[in-house]
């Protein structure tokens, strides 16, 4: 259903992606004193009182770019103006009102849209007479805030709130709703497949969002580092609703010697853990990298389902040392942590082999959200313990009780035993395997818990 459009739009570094952070509830966008690290818009559900909006954070609406970048960023923000309902136009308190200001007011004034001036960093009640220039401007209303500290926050929504539209038909309030895990989890009507696209920079991670999206939406360049924050796409492909998250490009540690792309990594390493099913980009000139290794264990740790796609394969057909074959085997040679998760050969530029990616997120997705029945799983139980019995623990004899699923997303298990500790490493990857050939699973990870089983009279605390 259609939401209300806010943007938030201002010239470069006065807070407005903090202010993006404060009102969606975490932090999405990153967030440094230098100016231009936010560069595509941003997008994000929130709510403002009573109602849910969409919320966009721009990158700074420069009057007189004198960069390509910086031209393709205003445009960005001027497309952001064009599709917002209310725009809340951010100025700096301590710099006070600015030429680069001016310009933008004008720009907005044009737009014909209700506009809220923000007055940032106005940290404290000794602070408010720096807003005092920014009264003759003649935009209202006029709100002081801190983003950072969240002081005239409330305020800040009330004045957003007077301005969104009236309900449309289809549209709710915000109203409390009290799910439990296994009732969410289950339900694949509560939202679209939230997809992660990873890698490590300059692989081809942007033109593949833009491929599935059937636009130009993402900036791509040559040059490593063109996306900076995680930028979220929605995306409908025959009644199926996805978001498409592309990321900045993950490097080993030792090459990182930058704060601000430190953090980007971060956020990059965060926005798969938000994700339902990761696609992992390698590129096929190079084959695996240990850092593809690196993500694929980080991918699994955090639990999320995977599909890695052997990028740029147009690029080998002259290559007569690279082929599928020779590929497959260097990466169960280094990826044999990843034999669960399928792999396709695609080229993210020619658009080949990318119409098998969303089929295959919804096999992977089906498996991600699977369960399977306690009955089911107690008989599996009696016929892998009969085949393979666990070893004993100091001549005593393990048993195993019984097994029942206890979440999805990914699947995982609690196993009741007599001894936690007589249960080796070894004989819990058989058992993990054995539910991968009973139970198929592929493209997503399993966890399995072992856990003591309570005696009888024993309380849950004991």
């Amino acid at each position: 259903m259609p939401r209300p459009i806010v943007a938030i739009v201002g010239r470069p570094n006065v807070g407005k992606s903090t202010l993006f952070n404060r009102i969606i509830g975490f932090k999405k966008s990153v967030v440094h004193d230098r100016p231009g690290v936010t560069r595509d818009r941003l997008f994000e559900n929130a709510e403002i009182l009573d109602r849910e909006i969409l919320l966009i954070d721009t990158g700074g609406l420069e009057p007189q770019p004198d960069t390509d970048l910086l031209s393709a960023m205003r445009a960005q923000s001027l497309l952001a103006v064009e599709q917002a309902d209310v725009i809340v136009f951010m100025v700096d308190g301590r710099a006070g009102w600015t030429p680069a200001d001016d310009d933008v007011g004008k720009l907005l004034r044009r737009s014909n849209k209700p506009v809220v001036m923000c007055v940032n960093k106005i940290d404290g009640a000794r602070h408010e007479d720096l807003a005092a220039d920014f009264y003759a401007v003649g935009i209202h209303p006029l709100v002081t805030v801190s983003a950072e500290h969240g002081r005239g926050s409330y305020e800040l929504l009330e004045a957003i709130h007077d301005f969104l539209p009236p309900l449309v038909e289809g549209e709710e309030l915000v109203r409390e709703v009290n799910v439990t895990v296994e009732e969410a989890e289950g339900d694949q009507s509560r939202g679209p497949i939230r997809i992660a696209v990873v890698g490590r920079p300059n692989i081809g991670k942007s033109t593949l969002v833009n491929a599935l999206l059937g636009e130009e939406r993402h900036l791509v360049h040559d040059s490593p580092g063109t996306t900076m924050d995680p930028v979220d796409s929605a995306l409908t492909v025959d009644g199926q609703d996805y978001v498409l998250v592309d990321t900045a490009g993950v490097r080993r540690k030792a090459r990182i010697d930058d704060i601000v792309e430190r953090w980007v990594t971060v956020r990059s390493i965060r926005s798969v853990e938000r994700c339902h099913v990761t696609v992992l980009l390698i590129d096929a000139t190079e084959g695996p990298t240990d850092q593809d290794a690196k993500l694929i264990r980080l991918i699994e740790e955090r639990g999320r389902a995977l599909i890695v796609l052997i990028n740029k394969w147009d690029l080998t057909k002259d290559d007569e040392e690279i082929d599928s074959d020779s590929l497959e085997s260097e990466m169960e040679r280094k990826l044999p942590h990843a034999s669960w998760a399928p792999h396709l050969f695609i080229s993210a530029e020619t658009h080949k082999g990318i119409g098998r990616i969303l089929p295959m997120v919804l096999k992977v997705y089906e498996q991600f959200d699977k369960r399977i029945s306690t009955s089911k799983l107690n008989r599996f139980l009696e016929e892998v313990t009969a085949n393979h019995t666990p070893p004993q623990k100091n001549h005593h004899p393990v048993r195993l009780y019984y097994m029942h699923q206890s979440r999805v997303r990914p699947p995982t298990f609690d196993l009741f035993t007599n001894a936690v500790d007589g249960i080796q490493v070894a004989y819990k990857r058989y058992l993990v395997r054995r539910l991968r050939e009973e139970y198929s699973f592929q493209g997503t990870p399993i966890r399995l818990h072992i856990k003591q089983r309570r005696k009888i009279g024993e309380s849950r605390e004991g």
